[in-house]
């Protein structure tokens, strides 16, 4: 029997196994040559990615493994974005990794595992391949964020997220087990099929299922440890948590409600719309009172997580494309804020309160400019992109008829720019303190690169929107 025959091409999944294999070979490397090849390894690393990238633009649209392997616009798009997460968040992490006491080759290791995980799970069509998926991205993300073995606040973190991860996998699958014994398949077009009408068993199984996805995107009420790990993970974990694994949590969010359950909107509308409305109301409201960057940026992102489902919510493809527009843009303008949170050391040490920020416009004008774009446009304001991204989710909302939870979204965005505001008046208004270290090269070019594309994309959104519209159709 050949392989064609089985259901079973190997060319869809070649991206993901070059990526794999590419990780064991840096293993052994790694292994065999101890600590001083940690800058190697991440090096090789950034290049294996990119590889990975080029080879899923080139990689045909369809399905193996009998159907449970899904590649389509929709995939190629989210993994092409969670590989720019990944290169960006091991370009972040030089500095750290070039510090004697953390030469911890194993650290970009982890993260192409957890990228491998990534991918599958973006091309999940079935429950099993779903839950696969999650694991191999989680496990090696429980182990990068415990990474800095010597600090007590990494320990934690990493304890926290694991305890937490094991329980929402346990939901998971329990919502799982209860979607197989009521509809007698595992695939998401099998349970399509079968899903007409919600009985109290498949919307119990779908809640707990959804229940599971919503920890991976820290949407309320499943957020609790976002500000812990946040904090207590080193400042380039935090990057990476904040970016590619947020995007394929969505990706398979999206992936699962429109494709997987398409006979029972109304049920599961009610579930995205609730979550929707609490991500978006704790995430304006509990960063209020914040000092710490990280912990801000913490509850940031679950209130992004928030206005992404909005689109979600919507359940039409105009919605999809709002939750892919938003999440592109959402990863650019929290890499680019990142790579500034990371420049913020004097000294040689890091500082990660706010009021590290003051006077920042006088000691260092550029970089107050592009950081002050940033928290503007993470706060939506228009012309700049995370204005457009708001705006393509809440058009959605409002066409499917969901005017409240617009109405929500709007107000709770005023709430929020409060405190990215207060940010730029700690940059403009306060007192500098002493000058910051100069800026890494590699963090300059995240910086640019995102703050570029965050002031200039209202000048030309057309690529962008047209493939996040394609993407999103060929989920229908």
């Amino acid at each position: 029997m050949s392989f064609e025959s089985a259901g079973y091409q190997l060319l869809p999944v070649l991206p993901e196994l070059v990526l794999a294999v590419g990780a064991m070979g840096l293993l052994m490397l790694g292994a065999y040559r101890g600590p001083q090849t940690t800058g190697l390894v991440t090096g090789l690393a950034v290049c294996l990615l990119v590889v990975t990238g080029v080879l899923e633009l080139w990689v045909p649209v369809g399905k193996t493994f009998g159907g449970s392997f899904i590649v389509d616009d929709f995939a190629k798009f989210l993994k092409i974005l969670a590989l720019i997460g990944s290169i960006a968040t091991l370009v972040l992490s030089i500095e750290y990794l070039a510090d004697q006491s953390r030469r911890i080759f194993e650290y970009s290791i982890l993260v192409l595992l957890s990228t491998v995980g990534m991918m599958v799970l973006i091309s999940a069509g079935d429950l099993i391949m779903l839950y696969l998926g999650l694991e191999l991205m989680s496990l090696a993300l429980y182990v990068v964020a415990a990474s800095n073995r010597d600090n007590a606040k990494s320990t934690e973190a990493g304890l926290k997220y694991f305890v937490l991860g094991a329980l929402s996998s346990g939901m998971l699958l329990y919502g799982a087990s209860l979607i197989y014994g009521f509809t007698g398949t595992v695939s998401f077009a099998g349970i399509a099929a079968a899903v007409k009408t919600g009985s109290i068993g498949i919307v119990f199984g779908l809640v707990f299922l959804l229940a599971g996805l919503c920890f991976k995107i820290s949407a309320v009420p499943f957020h609790m440890w976002t500000p812990d790990v946040y904090e207590g993970a080193p400042t380039p974990v935090t990057a990476f948590f904040a970016s590619a694994p947020k995007v394929a949590a969505l990706a398979v969010f999206t992936r699962v409600a429109l494709t997987a359950f398409p006979g029972i909107v109304p049920q599961w509308q009610q579930i995205v719309v609730f979550v929707s409305i609490a991500s978006m109301a704790l995430g304006s409201f509990a960063a209020i009172g914040q000092k710490n960057i990280k912990r801000l940026m913490a509850y940031s992102s679950i209130g992004h997580m928030g206005f992404a489902l909005v689109g979600l919510a919507a359940g039409t493809a105009e919605g999809a494309q709002g939750v892919l527009v938003y999440i592109s843009i959402y990863v650019a303008m929290t890499l680019g804020s990142f790579a500034v949170i990371l420049t913020i050391k004097r000294n040689g040490q890091h500082f990660e309160n706010i009021s590290d920020f003051a006077g920042l416009s006088r000691t260092n004008p550029l970089l107050a400019f592009f950081f002050a774009m940033l928290l503007f446009s993470l706060a939506g304001v228009p012309p700049l992109a995370g204005f457009f991204a708001k705006w393509y989710v809440f058009v959605a909302a409002i066409k499917a008829g969901l005017f409240t939870l617009s109405v929500v979204g709007v107000l709770t965005s005023v709430v929020g720019a409060y405190y990215y505001l207060s940010i730029v008046k700690v940059m403009y208004f306060d007192e500098p303190l002493i000058k910051l270290d100069p800026m890494r090269v590699e963090l300059r070019t995240v910086l640019a690169v995102a703050g570029l594309f965050n002031i200039f994309f209202f000048v030309y959104p057309g690529p962008l929107v047209s493939v996040a519209t394609a993407a999103a159709k060929s989920l229908f």
